[in-house]
């Protein structure tokens, strides 16, 4: 039989061999023990005279200790797992058997047994049952390094988070940790969990030295600007890096060793701000909320905090049957998980229906709504004028007449910095939005406070460059960048839809609150360092052999190189440091209600040139990047191209 057919013989075992293999390894250690303390005792291979008259310990002390060991749980442990923990339940048992030792000395009347052989037997026994463990786990990892592949990897962090992740590595089949890097020199030149520590200088010797596949980083503590200064430094390895779970992560339950990809929230450095709860429980706790759009990403996320933070009820407004679907499901096993007390409502329906809409929010006694619900694909809008015009407006100012008729207490427009300056439809049509909920903040009678709230990209959302680039490195490029300038502010959707709670809760009726998005990014460093992160290089024409390419491909029809957030500088702080409040100019109820009456117009005359026209005059700022190349103005151009 082969070395692999052994080793392959060994580990296929059944569990329950295990345990019977483990049990008479165990008895034959607790013989060897009793007998090795009376050999130490009297200096003798074998002192007939004391073993003949102690024969009946010989007997007690294996299967006494096996049935100790049974209880303690030591045989439910696996072997290849073991730490420190083990070698205190087998110290705990040898204490046990040593006391049934001298309690048997005595049943027996075995005078002759000097004091000090339990003691020598208690210390030979802990030292042979854990011995022979730490043995079998050295063979079983020694097996595994033999047999398998395993990837070499460096170990960024040689704090306690570091020495575990390279223990739980050690135990797999994975990764094979090869050494640690850390800058604090304490740790120079020290061996952790089998590794030596070098300086981070040491980084690119090592990765040729040893052939490391990945940088696995172990600073579960660190703060966001530490995290982001160690990427940008590893970034120029080309090496892929992953990281272990966050500190916040590691307390919710996830294991040390469940690896992942480097987010591109840790390439920002942004410092999440703790929420301010008693803001949070203000719009939430003990409300009956509804969220339109709540299949979306920022929705969706609102819908989640909503669950998590006591809501009593949550109406879930969504036209696509199946994102509504999807979020009701993961809704629904959030609550089972945490046990909430919440009833969650899926109702399928458009913003552009005021009546449906109306029945809903009454029908269900809402009393906070977030208004996600909107067309926010820049491109898609400007080729589908009409419909961005009645969905991200007229459908706005159905969902605010709707929240006043159903007297509901807190209406929040989720909005972007696309409305500011807008060079294009949809960031127009939502800057239309806004200032129809200006308008009906400042006339309304029944009470409720209307707000909005204004912020940029968010990591993750459909549409994001973000997951559209990982995507492109996976299928070995290129990435596609518009415009080499162009940039934008990122937040993470939990952030933001935390913020907006926090933002609806603080307003008085009228009120543009603006997220601190922080610095704007360069698209194209993001795509680069998302390329560098992965352990791959820029094909260029500098580096021909390079791996990923990235291809500017000119800016789409209405976008623009840099988003704003504000579009005066007449901005007050609040009580939470990452919201602003701006102070925008308004329109007239008379000038908004004939805007309103214009649009009806051109949806009904499927008129996108009048809509256009239309934004223009309500929309200070607005300046089109582009013509008009709304698909039904331009069909005509398409079914010539087609017949020539």
């Amino acid at each position: 039989m082969t070395f692999k057919n052994w080793h392959e013989r060994f580990l296929s075992m059944p569990r329950r061999s295990k345990r019977v293999v483990m049990v008479l390894a165990d008895m034959l250690a607790l013989t060897v023990a009793l007998w090795s303390a009376f050999a130490l005792r009297f200096s003798q291979w074998w002192p007939d005279s004391y073993l003949e008259e102690a024969w009946a310990l010989f007997l007690v002390a294996p299967v006494f200790g096996v049935l100790i060991f049974i209880k303690l749980g030591l045989y439910r442990a696996v072997v290849r797992y073991m730490n420190a923990k083990l070698f205190q339940t087998v110290a705990i048992g040898v204490l046990l058997l040593v006391s049934t030792l001298y309690a048997a000395a005595l049943f027996f009347d075995i005078w002759r047994v000097p004091r000090s052989v339990p003691i020598i037997f208690g210390l030979s026994a802990w030292l042979y049952l854990g011995g022979s463990r730490l043995i079998v786990r050295s063979y079983y990892h020694w097996l595994t390094n033999k047999t398998s592949t395993r990837e070499r990897v460096i170990i960024y962090g040689a704090g306690a988070a570091g020495a575990q992740l390279a223990l739980m590595l050690n135990s797999g089949s994975e990764y094979d940790p090869v050494a640690f890097v850390d800058d604090d020199k304490t740790l120079k030149k020290v061996n952790v969990a089998g590794c030596k520590v070098h300086p981070t200088l040491d980084l690119p010797d090592l990765i040729n030295r040893y052939e490391v596949a990945h940088i696995l980083l172990a600073m579960p503590s660190a703060s966001a600007e530490e995290r982001r200064r160690v990427l940008e430094q590893l970034s120029e390895l080309h090496v892929s890096i992953k990281s272990m779970p966050s500190m916040l992560e590691l307390i919710e339950g996830k294991s040390p060793d469940q690896l992942r990809e480097i987010e591109v929230d840790d390439l920002l450095g942004r410092e999440m701000v703790a929420p301010d709860m008693e803001l949070i429980a203000q719009s939430i706790k003990n409300k009956h909320v509804c969220v339109t759009g709540a299949g979306g990403s920022i929705g969706s996320e609102l819908c989640r905090q909503a669950v998590m933070n006591g809501a009593t009820t949550l109406v879930l407004y969504e036209l696509s049957e199946f994102a509504l679907y999807s979020i009701e499901q993961e809704l629904s096993a959030l609550k089972s998980a945490n046990n909430l007390d919440v009833e969650i409502i899926p109702i399928i329906g458009s913003v552009q229906s005021k009546e449906r809409l109306t029945n809903v929010l009454t029908k269900f006694d809402v009393q906070t709504v977030y208004h996600a619900a909107a067309y926010k694909h820049v491109p898609l809008v400007e080729h589908n004028v009409l419909q961005g015009l009645a969905n991200n407006s007229l459908g706005t100012m159905n969902a605010a007449e709707a929240a006043e008729a159903a007297n509901v207490e807190r209406f929040v427009l989720i909005s972007t910095d696309k409305a500011v300056r807008p060079t294009n439809v949809m960031g127009a049509t939502k800057r239309f939005a806004e200032l129809c909920i200006q308008d009906i903040a400042g006339r309304t009678k029944s009470g409720t406070i209307f707000s909005m709230v204004r912020f940029g990209n968010v990591l993750g959302s459909s549409g994001s460059v973000v997951p559209l680039f990982r995507r492109q490195i996976k299928e070995g490029g290129p990435i596609t960048v518009t415009h080499p300038e162009i940039n934008r502010y990122f937040m993470t959707i939990p952030e933001a839809a935390s913020l907006v709670i926090q933002a609806g809760s603080m307003a008085k009726g009228g009120e543009v609150f603006v997220l601190d998005m922080g610095e704007p990014v360069k698209i194209a460093a993001l795509a680069e360092s998302m390329i560098h992160l992965s352990g791959l290089t820029i094909k260029s024409v500098d580096n021909p052999q390079g791996d990923i390419e990235v291809v500017f491909t000119g800016l789409r029809p209405g976008e623009k190189l840099y988003e704003e957030l504000l579009i005066g500088d007449d901005v007050l702080p609040t009580r939470h440091e990452k919201i602003l409040c701006a102070r925008e100019e308004i329109l007239t109820t008379e000038t908004i209600k004939q805007l309103l009456r214009d649009a009806h117009k051109a949806i009904a005359e499927d008129d996108s040139d009048f809509a256009r026209e239309l934004l223009k005059s309500a929309v200070s700022g607005f300046k089109p990047a582009s013509g008009n190349v709304d698909w039904m103005r331009t069909a005509a151009d398409v079914v010539s191209r087609r017949v020539h």
